[in-house]
């Protein structure tokens, strides 16, 4: 009996020694491995380690310039982008050597100044040589052309302009105003071309009239003027480009409808500078003039040359 009590405290020994080295062995795992955490096996964070993040950059410099020859363009500059604006137009030059083919002829010059106090938003004022115009004007690009997922730029403009000569050449002082809103869509296709396409609504206060027979005064064009416009620009060089605009009048009036404006140019650029040499047969520079008054003819010769040149400043 006492040898099987030895043989059972042996074999305890052995027992407690065994099991004392498992959890010696168990507890340096531990220790090595660190405490496992629970892992959240959700669907949303499947997701979150699955999914890219894709950022969505603009595409940069559909055009160079607020103008392209005649028509403003999709783009607002950058924050705190000051512009000043000299735009002219010289005669047409189917009067050949007697104004030396319109370059001694009444000349049309604009000067503006535009300035961009948020981002996507410009305002500016301009004073035209044309009746004296005074124009306030205002641009935003609703939406920017994007190299991953928006396919083009949209951008709203529109004016208000004021007659300021004396009072005697207007009935009431509403007579003076006409305003010009426009919506714009543009894409630049390649790093070279771009184009854009426009529809505008020019109204104006006061139109020109008759008196018929009866006595009652009748306008000759309607107060509303719609108009398509589609221009493009293509780079020669890194500072050169050709421009092309066409305006499309697309409102029927009683008499005197608008001619069609087709234009081209030459465009300079420079980090702060846009300079456009200009040919065609739109005589007016403010947006609404040129889609009610508009009667140069480009079959007869009647176009005219002129020059857009803009300087840039940023605060």
């Amino acid at each position: 009996m006492k040898h099987l009590i030895i043989k059972y405290k042996s074999f305890f020994n052995y027992a407690c020694l065994a099991m004392l080295t498992i959890l010696l062995t168990n507890a340096g795992k531990v220790v090595a491995q660190g405490i496992p955490v629970r892992q959240d096996t959700s669907s949303d964070d499947i997701v979150s380690t699955t999914r890219k993040v894709v950022r969505k950059t603009p595409v940069k410099n559909t055009f160079e310039s607020n103008w392209i020859i005649e028509s403003q363009t999709v783009m607002v500059p950058s924050k705190g982008t000051l512009e000043f604006d000299i735009q002219h137009r010289f005669g047409i030059v189917n009067n050949g050597y007697s104004d030396f083919y319109g370059l001694f002829a009444p000349a049309i010059i604009r000067l503006g100044l535009e300035y961009v106090p948020v981002k996507n938003l410009q305002l500016g004022l301009g004073l035209c040589s044309d009746r004296m115009q005074l124009d306030l004007n205002g641009k935003y690009a609703l939406l920017k052309q994007t190299k991953n997922g928006m396919p083009v730029s949209l951008t709203y403009y529109g004016n208000m302009v004021i007659d300021t000569r004396s009072k005697s050449n207007f009935v009431t002082d509403g007579d003076r105003i006409s305003y010009f809103d426009q919506l714009m869509i543009a894409r630049k296709i390649t790093s070279k071309f771009s184009v854009q396409a426009a529809i505008s609504l020019s109204h104006f206060n006061n139109v020109p009239g008759y008196i018929d027979a009866e006595g009652i005064i009748q306008n000759t064009v309607k107060n509303d003027q719609f108009t398509m416009s589609f221009m493009g620009r293509y780079k020669i060089s890194n500072v050169m480009a050709i421009l092309v605009d066409y305006d499309q009048p697309l409102t029927q009036n009683v008499t005197n409808n608008p001619r069609p404006n087709l234009a081209f140019g030459l465009e300079i650029v420079t980090s702060s500078h846009c300079f456009q040499i200009i040919a065609g047969n739109c005589q007016y520079i403010l947006p609404q003039n040129n889609a009610l008054y508009n009667q140069n003819d480009l079959t007869k010769g009647q176009y005219l040359v002129g020059f857009n040149m803009t300087k840039l400043w940023n605060f």
